[in-house]
């Protein structure tokens, strides 16, 4: 039996939904253990297709210090030992971690407990947990380093286009908004040089909307489509933070990109995520502080681009995963 750990965002928790809707396939339903911070239980606590879930009372150490931090090691410490319990109620002989906070007491317990312990790193700049957890892993998936094809939707494939002029711009800054993005596209709404398709975000989705509105801007703008794949097919080009699931979403659509990585994010990963593609000459690249309108001089080719993203990934991510952990 298998278990899948780990998330807090969604770009970790897309991962774990993927290859859990694949081993359904093959009729195995793993079990889910994650936490009762972030986005987990959101996205978990009603799916179908797992034998159980368990969500433990855990958060990050990053962003801690101190006292705060010695008590979160200390309570991640406390549920890695109680997975043990976990591990052989349900004869889990193998676990898969997505990474983030969420991960860490079934990882370490799988280290602790000699289970197989298999690791999908989603970015460019490989995290802390994963560091760590790296020597005592099994196998550790990645696309960046390894060139492991990266679990994405078949959606996302199937609704792929060439792209060869720029007349529809989508701007995604995620479900909770990106300024320096939502910015962005109000001033590229302004030149009324392109159709406009807006992803707000929740918390910036009044101000944009006021901005529309006294403009006089028709724009398809919303703050969230559980749909998004739709969206992004009618589009020609895209404005986007660079997540890792995000981005390998766009490659599988094969739309032409203009990332605007997180300033914030742990190690600078976007940035390296979107380098990635920016040092093929696949991707544009600048940071919010460089957005103008001059970057559309720069943007050049996109027919070029949008043909060679389909050779970035493929489209049988989660069955290679699921395939070698099955064998390991």
């Amino acid at each position: 039996m298998i278990a899948i750990t780990g998330g807090g965002t969604g770009g970790h928790l897309v991962i774990a939904k993927s290859i859990k809707e694949e081993l359904n396939k093959r009729g195995i339903k793993p079990i889910f253990i994650g936490s009762t911070y972030g986005q987990d239980k959101a996205w978990f606590e009603n799916d179908d297709g797992w034998e159980e879930k368990y969500f433990f009372d855990t958060s990050g150490v990053v962003n801690k210090k101190g006292i705060k931090k010695l008590l979160s090691l200390t309570n991640i410490l406390n549920y890695s030992f109680k997975t043990k319990q976990i591990f052989k109620k349900h004869n889990i002989t193998k676990v898969f971690s997505v990474g983030g906070y969420s991960a860490a007491p079934a990882s370490f317990g799988a280290v602790m407990f000699n289970k197989s312990l298999f690791i999908h790193e989603q970015n460019a700049y490989m995290g802390k947990l994963n560091k760590i957890l790296k020597p005592f892993a099994k196998r550790v998936f990645n696309t960046f380093l390894y060139n492991d094809p990266y679990p994405v939707r078949s959606d996302f494939f199937d609704k792929a286009k060439l792209r060869k002029e720029i007349k529809t711009i989508i701007f995604l800054g995620g479900s909770q908004g990106a300024k320096a993005i939502n910015d962005f596209a109000l001033n590229v709404a302004k030149t009324k040089k392109y159709k406009i398709i807006h992803q707000t975000g929740k918390k910036d989705f009044d101000r944009c909307e006021k901005f529309y509105k006294e403009n006089n801007l028709e724009v398809d703008f919303f703050d969230f489509n559980s749909n998004l794949v739709d969206k992004i097919s009618e589009a020609d080009f895209a404005v986007s933070r660079a997540g890792a699931s995000t981005l390998f979403e766009l490659i599988a659509n094969q739309i032409p990109t203009l990332f605007v990585p997180y300033p914030y994010a742990a190690g600078n990963h976007q940035y390296y995520n979107a380098k990635f593609l920016a040092d093929k000459n696949l991707a544009f690249l600048r940071l919010q502080t460089e957005l103008s309108l001059d970057v559309f001089e720069e943007i050049k080719n996109i027919d070029i681009i949008s043909q060679k993203l389909k050779e970035i990934n493929s489209v049988n991510g989660a069955k290679f995963i699921v395939d070698e952990i099955l064998k390991g």
